[in-house]
């Protein structure tokens, strides 16, 4: 019962969801501020991947980590979730192991258009 959602209260669930969900809207914020400092790319694709990561996991407190995975892997939802988890790893390996900023940029972008979708 510890992946589901009903072990804890309704309270601490909505709590967490709102903490995640902040630390994600605070992290992709902060990361794009970073874009602008010298050599900030790397800062930026790290807190924004970081901030997308923490607002997807926020939802897993509402849902349960199962249930939310089953969600994401269901195959309306399929194709969206796959480009979406690729490009949070492109975008980490563009500025970190490439060294490609343009490239890290337009993943951010992709990451955020796939999460929305």
């Amino acid at each position: 019962k510890v992946l589901d959602a009903s072990t804890l209260s309704f309270g601490t669930r909505v709590r967490w969801f709102a903490i995640c969900f902040v630390a994600g809207i605070v992290c992709s914020i902060l990361g794009t501020g970073l874009l602008w400092l010298p050599n900030g790319i790397k800062l930026f694709a790290l807190f924004y991947t970081l901030g997308n990561i923490a607002a997807l996991a926020s939802t897993c407190f509402l849902m349960g980590p199962l249930k939310q995975l089953k969600a994401m892997f269901d195959p309306k939802r399929l194709v969206a979730t796959i480009v979406m988890l690729l490009f949070l790893v492109l975008t980490l390996c563009a500025v970190f192991w490439w060294g490609k900023k343009g490239l890290a940029v337009l993943f951010c972008i992709l990451q955020f258009l796939a999460m929305t979708w």
